[in-house]
């Protein structure tokens, strides 16, 4: 049939306003993926009281807010392979930090790769993937990138003797704030890589072709090497311990992570701690508090240079922007530190997406987006909130969202075993999310974490099981309304778990214990819960179904 040019021209703009395919000069959205290291979501945009994080929170006041996100595994490598490739540690087969999945377990397309092969430059600067086997020792290049990824000069030092004392004697401390001149090369790991990310989009600005840059910063994590002067913008008197910093009475063993990474820091070792529940003195969980706080607003200072460039090239109006983690960290809830554990202080991760003329108004001709907004001139900035979503989501929905949000052809969601599948999907595009504003919280919405274990006592190797010593997985299911964790039997040959071999549980009631500190598993017949419903062969039907069975046992008991 025949149709007439003008029709059909008139049909794609409608099409193009609509779904916002295409940037205001008609060129393909360019994608700015910003991820911090080690970040639970302490930043003013989420409310927290302590943090100043001015430019995060700028951004999100032009976003959409997930205030609800969480990762798929608290440990560096397997969260960042999970999220890059949007399928779970039990598809990647990668629980710690030995294995390349393209060998190991499939030839999955990742995220920067997707977009590679739709004609884009991808760019990875900083720490993206985790480095060493679990990227093939070249961050994945070059599946992924169009030219070798960039590592800075001076991250070299970042786990050597380089923290002075107050006797003027060098350690490799975990609290590390440093003089910058003295240290070598004059940097720090996270300034160099915002100095790259800005000549790289200052060389793009121009290119017919659109770009994926992806930029990792390292802090939070551990050291925190930092600039001394972001110390003074946390005055040790005002810090305050963690609201439960007590390990729970009902927490299993099996569940407790002892933080081993801490414990080899010089300063940390100084303290000679018991193993495995410490516990840290009250003043030096106040400078771990201080210094992870003042990391945050480190990295927040080099986020806020690289969107003002954004602004400076003329970017901001071509470009999605997302800023996220690879998870969270313990600040001394349930007397843990680090991550290593299903608890949401490890799971939880900030989750903000921007989209010119989608999460806010097109900028208008000389307008700026993101003008730098610097942390020391005394004042705290007040900022909306953008659009925000309660809803759980998950890392794993990040891959098909950027697909969607930038129109490329949508991933298929894989299939209940997908290991020869290149390209497929294990979250959900959260593109409608973005695009129109959440009326009510999506309760039947979940996330799964997991997490395995050597043992069910607690280990040197507790926190970090090489996959030949894991013997037990801890499964959580994350809820509006409950997180639900089973400890069952693992197969690590195999990877695969028995579900019906349960060592321990944790169930915990958000509403009335939303630090998950009061593990109410044993109050309710489990067995009885098993025998009626039984095991589905996927882990997550089984644990979603078991909620959703215990919530109408809770609330015919008026516990809800």
């Amino acid at each position: 049939m025949f149709v007439d040019t003008r029709i059909w021209s008139f049909l794609l703009i409608l099409h193009v306003l609509k779904t916002g395919v295409f940037a205001v000069d008609g060129k393909q959205f360019n994608i700015l993926y910003l991820i911090a290291d080690d970040l639970r979501p302490t930043l003013g945009c989420y409310s927290d009281p302590v943090v100043k994080s001015p430019n995060i929170d700028q951004l999100a006041s032009v976003s959409t807010v997930f205030h609800n996100a969480y990762a798929q595994q608290a440990v560096c490598g397997p969260s960042r392979v999970s999220f890059l490739t949007s399928r779970r540690p039990d598809t990647t087969k990668l629980y710690d930090f030995n294995s390349y999945w393209r060998v190991h377990a499939g030839n999955y397309t990742t995220l920067p790769q997707y977009f590679k092969s739709n004609g884009y430059t991808t760019l990875s600067v900083g720490k993206v993937f985790h480095p060493g086997i679990a990227s093939n020792h070249s961050d994945d290049y070059p599946y992924s990138w169009s030219v070798p990824p960039y590592h800075p000069p001076s991250f070299k030092y970042e786990k050597r003797k380089v923290c002075k004392d107050k006797d003027g004697t060098l350690h490799s401390n975990l609290l590390c704030a440093v003089d910058v001149s003295e240290m070598p090369l004059g940097t720090l790991p996270d300034m160099e890589n915002a100095a790259e990310a800005i000549r790289l989009l200052k060389s793009m600005k121009d290119s017919n072709d659109p770009f994926f840059l992806a930029v990792g910063f390292y802090k939070p994590h551990i050291p925190f090497r930092i600039p001394r002067e972001y110390l003074k913008l946390y005055p040790i008197e005002n810090m305050t311990l963690a609201p439960d910093p007590d390990v729970p009475k009902k927490l299993p063993d099996v569940a407790y992570n002892p933080w081993t990474d801490i414990r080899k820091r010089e300063d940390v070792q100084a303290l000679n701690l018991s193993f495995p529940y410490g516990p840290i003195p009250k003043d030096f969980q106040l400078q771990i508090r201080q210094h992870y706080f003042a990391s945050v607003s480190y990295m927040d200072a080099q986020v806020g240079k690289i969107l003002q460039a954004l602004d400076d090239f003329g970017l901001a109006k071509d470009t999605i922007v997302v800023f996220s983690s690879d998870h969270g960290w313990s600040l001394g809830e349930h007397g843990e530190w680090a991550k290593y554990s299903n608890f949401d202080v490890a799971t939880r991760v900030p989750l903000i997406v921007y989209k010119p003329g989608v999460t806010s108004p097109l900028p208008r001709p000389g307008e700026k987006t993101f003008p730098f907004i610097d942390v020391f001139q005394g004042t705290r900035e007040q900022f909306g909130k953008g659009q925000g979503v309660e809803s759980v989501v998950e890392l794993v929905d990040v891959f098909p969202t950027l697909t969607h949000l930038a129109g490329l052809r949508p991933l298929h969601h894989c299939p209940s075993s997908s290991f020869k599948i290149e390209l497929c999907t294990e979250g959900s595009s959260l593109a409608s999310l973005i695009r129109n504003p959440e009326r009510d919280i999506n309760r039947e919405a979940y996330s799964y974490s997991q997490y395995p274990r050597p043992s069910d006592s607690i280990q040197e190797n507790s926190d970090l099981p090489d996959l030949a010593d894991i013997r037990i997985m801890g499964y959580s299911l994350r809820s509006t309304d409950y997180r639900y964790t089973l400890w069952v039997g693992f197969d690590p040959v195999h990877c695969q778990p028995n579900m019906t071999d349960i060592h321990k549980g944790e169930m915990y009631l958000l509403a009335e214990d939303p630090g998950e500190d009061n593990n109410v598993f044993d109050e309710f017949d489990h067995a009885t819960v098993f025998r009626k419903l039984g095991m589905l062969p996927s882990w997550r039907e089984s644990l979603k179904h078991h909620v959703m069975y215990l919530s109408s046992e809770f609330k015919s008991k008026g516990i809800l």
